[in-house]
């Protein structure tokens, strides 16, 4: 009797066990059609964001003699590149929105919307007069919600025609290595966005290029990397030298080289931010 009744028991718990995978499947199976769903959207939005681009065409036909190398940490990206042409000057520049991932990729579509409309609508040319009216634009779009957002990006604008280099950024800088030595042409330290600093201008400057210089700019998400031997952050400083190392190859050798080292130094770490950066030969 004893015996009957542990076997009862083991065929209720059977049972009910049964019936809690049956569950569990069930729920999985949800959560699987759910995550496919999910991931499609996202992947269709990579299209969207993959879209408002620019081209390689475009980007080779503007510059001749570049690279950009671009890693999303994500399926979409809060870092984005931007090329326009207006009144013969080329306009470049290398953007850095709030966060990664859907956020990122969202606030990256109204600030790139936003660029657009200072060069097209509004017919700026020069990258401190843009980065102003981009601000104003951006600040606007967020502010139609009645919500406080004080989200934006961090961007680093060049306008290039003939030999002449002007530049406005917003937290990011402009390299240019000529003759083995890099110069550092600083950003302002305010970011696109509601700002305390908001009403002060972008103010920029000029720089006289000569043949074989080099313009680089990139966002954060290289030298914030963790990887390496000891597991640490890459670093502005190294990168700086890194960049400096490979300036004599060509711009093909040289996208192969930082895709490379970007690479090597993350190893099995996961990526922690959207990676941009581009280089330029005059």
């Amino acid at each position: 009797q004893h015996r009957d009744h542990l076997e009862n028991l083991v065929e209720i718990q059977t049972q009910e066990l049964r019936s809690t995978i049956d569950q569990l499947q069930h729920s999985n199976f949800e959560k699987e059609n759910l995550l496919i769903e999910i991931t499609d959207s996202i992947t269709y939005a990579k299209n969207i964001q993959t879209a408002i681009l620019p081209s390689k065409k475009n980007v080779k036909k503007l510059l001749r003699e570049s690279f950009i190398y671009y890693k999303p940490k994500d399926i979409v990206a809060g870092d984005f590149y931007w090329l326009q042409e207006r009144n013969n000057k080329v306009l470049f520049a290398a953007a850095d929105c709030t966060g990664h991932g859907v956020p990122g990729a969202m606030i990256s579509v109204v600030c790139n919307n936003a660029l657009n409309r200072s060069v097209r609508e509004y017919g700026l040319t020069e990258p401190g007069k843009i980065l102003d009216k981009t601000r104003e634009i951006v600040k606007e779009e967020f502010e139609k919600s009645g919500k406080e957002v004080n989200d934006g990006m961090d961007i680093a604008l060049c306008s290039l025609k003939g030999n002449q280099l002007k530049y406005a950024g917003a937290l990011i800088p402009v390299w240019i290595i000529r003759d083995g030595e890099l110069i550092e042409i600083k950003p302002e330290r305010m970011p696109i966005s509601k700002h305390y600093k908001e009403n002060i201008p972008f103010v920029g400057g000029e720089f006289k290029m000569q043949k074989d210089d080099q313009i680089y700019t990139l966002t954060d998400g290289f030298h914030d990397q963790f990887g390496g031997p000891k597991g640490k952050k890459f670093m502005i400083k190294k990168m700086r030298e890194y960049v400096l190392s490979i300036s004599n190859l060509t711009m093909e050798e040289q996208h192969q080289k930082i895709e490379e080292a970007f690479t090597n130094w993350k190893g099995e770490m996961e990526q922690v931010d959207d990676v941009c950066v581009i280089g330029v030969r005059i």
